[in-house]
C-alpha cells in the first residue's frame, strides 16, 4: 500500500512538472536556446519527484516527530498553585513567588492563607509595601466586622510613609482610623487618596462619600466603632483597584429549578471570568456561598489571580458559574455548572448565568 502511495505521488509530481517544464522547452528550441538547458530541464523531470518523495519520508511521515518536544497539557488553578507552592519549598528566599501566592490565596477567598504568605515576604523583606498592605488587608478580613488589628494599622502607616501614593494603603489607612473614631484622620489619608484617582470614577466618588461621612462625624460625639463604620468602609477587602476601575463586569447567577433539590449545605458558589482561548487559569473570580442564589456579583480587576492576568487584558472572556460540594476550585464529578458563554468585558448590561446542569 505505503509503495503504491510513492509510485502514484512521483507519477503525479512528474505530470505536474511536465506540465510546467515541457512548454519550456519547446518555446527553448524555436528561439535556439543552448542543448545544455534541455539537459538541465530534463535532469529537473527526475529530480523533482524524487526530491519530493524523499521530502516526504523525511517530514511527512508522523514517526519524524516522535523527537518534537509535545506541548504540555493546559494546567488548571489547583495545578498551577500546587506548582507555586512546591517552587516555593525548594526556594523559600523566593520573595516574588510568596507575593503571587498571596496574592492568589486573596483572590481565592482564603485569607488566612493569603496573611501567612505576606508574612514570609516580610521575612524576606521588611520594606516591601506590597506585603505591608497585603498583610493588613488579609488580617482584617479575618476578622469580627473586618477590623484593623494594632499591627495592621503600624504596617499601613510605614507604607503610605514610604509610598504617599499607595492607593489601597491610603483607603486602608483610613478605615482604621474611621474604626478609631478619628474620623478627621481618616478624611485626611483619603483626601490624599482623591488626587490619585480618575475624576468622575464610581471609586472616586465612593471616596468622596466617606470623606463626606468622615467630615460629618468628626463634628459629632464618637460612635463605637463597630456601629459606626459606613456601609462602603466595612469591608477592609473592597478598597478601590487602581486609579482606573477598569472594566466591571455584572453578572446575574440563578440556580435552575430543576437542580434545586441537588444544593447542599456547605456548597461554594463560583463565579468566574478566563480568557476564551489560553490559560484556564481565571482573570476575574468571586467566591461565594451557594445558599444566597440567586446572587450578583461584579467582576473586576481586584479579583485577578495574578496582576498579568487581568480582565482588562483582553476584549472578551468566557463567564462561568459552578457549585463546588467540596469547596474546591477544580471542577468535580456532580458539581453543578452554567456559563454565560463570551462576552465584551467592558459591556454595560449585566451578564446572566443560570445554572442548569451536572458537571
Amino acid at each position: 500500500m505505503k509503495l503504491a502511495f510513492f509510485l502514484i505521488a512521483a507519477v503525479m509530481v512528474a505530470v505536474a512538472a511536465a506540465v510546467v517544464i515541457l512548454p519550456l522547452l519547446r518555446h527553448g528550441r524555436r528561439l535556439g536556446r543552448p542543448r545544455a538547458i534541455f539537459v538541465l530541464a530534463l535532469g529537473a523531470l527526475l529530480v523533482i519527484p524524487l526530491g519530493s518523495l524523499l521530502l516526504y519520508r523525511l517530514v511527512g511521515t508522523p514517526s519524524t516527530l516522535d523527537g518534537v518536544p509535545r506541548q504540555p497539557p493546559a494546567m488548571n488553578v489547583q495545578q498551577a498553585l500546587a506548582e507555586l507552592h512546591d517552587h516555593l519549598a525548594q526556594h523559600p528566599d523566593d520573595l516574588q513567588g510568596w507575593l503571587l501566592l498571596a496574592q492568589s490565596d486573596t483572590a481565592m477567598q482564603q485569607p488566612a492563607a493569603a496573611r501567612d504568605a505576606y508574612e514570609h515576604a516580610l521575612k524576606l523583606a521588611p520594606d516591601n509595601t506590597e506585603a505591608m498592605v497585603g498583610w493588613a488587608e488579609a488580617d482584617a478580613t479575618q476578622q469580627p466586622n473586618h477590623v484593623i488589628g494594632e499591627r495592621g494599622r503600624a504596617l499601613l502607616l510605614q507604607a503610605v510613609t514610604r509610598e504617599p501614593d499607595n492607593q489601597r494603603g491610603l483607603w486602608l489607612l483610613g478605615i482604621s482610623q474611621f474604626q478609631q473614631d478619628r474620623y478627621a484622620d481618616a478624611a485626611a489619608s483619603w483626601r490624599k487618596l482623591q488626587p490619585l484617582l480618575e475624576p468622575g470614577s464610581t471609586v472616586a466618588q465612593a471616596v468622596a462619600q466617606q470623606i463626606a461621612l468622615a467630615d460629618q462625624r468628626s463634628g459629632a460625639a464618637p460612635a463605637s466603632a463597630a456601629s459606626s463604620l459606613p456601609a462602603a468602609a466595612a469591608s477592609a477587602s473592597s478598597p478601590p483597584a487602581d486609579a482606573h476601575a477598569g472594566p466591571a463586569l455584572q453578572v446575574q447567577i440563578s440556580l435552575a429549578p430543576a437542580l434545586k433539590a441537588k444544593l447542599s449545605a456547605g456548597d461554594t458558589l463560583f463565579v468566574y471570568a478566563r480568557a476564551p482561548s489560553g490559560p484556564p487559569m481565571p482573570l476575574a473570580v468571586a467566591k461565594l456561598d451557594a445558599q444566597a442564589l440567586p446572587a450578583s456579583v461584579t467582576l473586576t480587576d481586584a479579583m485577578a489571580m495574578t496582576p498579568q492576568r487581568r480582565l482588562s487584558s483582553v476584549p472578551q472572556a468566557f463567564v462561568g458559574a459552578r457549585i463546588s460540594h467540596s469547596g474546591q476550585a477544580i471542577a468535580q464529578a456532580g458539581d453543578l455548572e452554567g456559563d454565560a458563554g463570551v462576552v465584551p468585558v467592558d459591556g454595560k448590561q449585566p451578564v446572566s448565568i443560570v445554572i442548569d446542569r451536572v458537571h
